[in-house]
């Protein structure tokens, strides 16, 4: 008998700057669940990337795993600079708001924890408790140039395979993955194009993304501390212990600060944990279900 929980596929209309745009979801678990697990992916993945995670926790969550504008199911936006956290953040306020959810836990991974982060420092958040997988208030600058070197970059693979061994090798800071974890990955992430697939996200994604200086990331990370001093709720920060984008010094300044999060580091992982290994599962579930 399979107990494997299937997924539902659902969107919502959010309001932009250049009118309304549709924002699609997958979620697992019972839809009449009150508590509701909200997993945001990071900048150029979607939703799918939490599947393992969500089947482990659908018993006790309504799990719900968004595409952020602009990627996987979701519509494109006319204008590549509403590519940005305060849009996706009032997309995910939308969001909430036809889910009813009266208790909310929110796991977000890089881009998808800092759409998290902001949430959580609103007065009247939701929020009872934030996983932020591998981001904080401050992001390395390297990491955001090394990102920049493919981002939106135009390429067709002719099979799977192809782009199986092209995602890995700018992914490889995502740690160990069997063959069929990395190819469970990777279908989600392509778009069928009549010869073969591209990247299932909006190039232009990389518009906004490499008009990011030196000096608009320091302004960014000054408003991301005095956001994340705001937050009241458990907190755990999960760190690829090699990442280049937070820093283990960040890490621990936000065990000190804030929320005082919880740190869990993963081993032999950069930028980011995946939550697809079962010690990177057991480590959110026992954290999100705990007291």
């Amino acid at each position: 008998m399979n107990t494997t929980p299937s997924p539902r596929f659902d969107s919502v209309q959010c309001l932009g700057a250049r009118g309304l745009h549709r924002m699609a979801w997958v979620e697992w678990g019972d839809a009449a669940n009150p508590k509701v697990l909200v997993c945001a992916h990071g900048l150029s993945r979607q939703g799918r990337d939490f599947d393992t995670l969500a089947q482990a926790l659908a018993a006790d969550y309504r799990v719900v795993c968004p595409d952020v504008v602009g990627r996987g199911r979701s519509d494109w936006l006319q204008d590549p600079m509403g590519y940005a956290i305060p849009a996706y953040v009032a997309d995910m306020v939308t969001l909430l708001a036809r889910l009813n959810a009266k208790e909310l836990h929110w796991v977000g991974t890089s881009m998808g924890g800092l759409i998290g982060l902001s949430l959580a420092a609103l007065p009247n958040t939701p929020i009872r408790k934030l996983v932020l997988n591998d981001v904080g208030p401050k992001i390395e600058f390297e990491a955001l140039e090394r990102i920049g070197e493919y981002l939106g970059d135009p390429v067709h693979w002719d099979t799977l395979d192809e782009a199986a061994d092209a995602l890995w090798a700018v992914s490889q800071s995502f740690g160990p993955h069997t063959r069929e974890q990395w190819l469970a990955l990777t279908r989600p992430q392509l778009m069928a194009d009549g010869t073969g697939f591209k990247p299932h996200y909006d190039p232009r994604l990389a518009i906004p993304f490499n008009a990011v200086t030196p000096q608009i990331a320091a302004a960014g990370e000054a408003m991301l501390w005095q956001m994340y001093d705001q937050i009241q709720c458990p907190t755990l920060v999960i760190r690829g212990a090699v990442s280049d984008l937070l820093s283990a010094e960040t890490a621990l300044q936000m065990t000190q600060r804030g929320p005082r999060a919880r740190l869990h580091e993963v081993a032999g992982v950069g930028h980011a944990p995946m939550l697809v290994q079962p010690d990177q599962v057991e480590a959110v579930r026992s954290f999100l279900l705990g007291p």
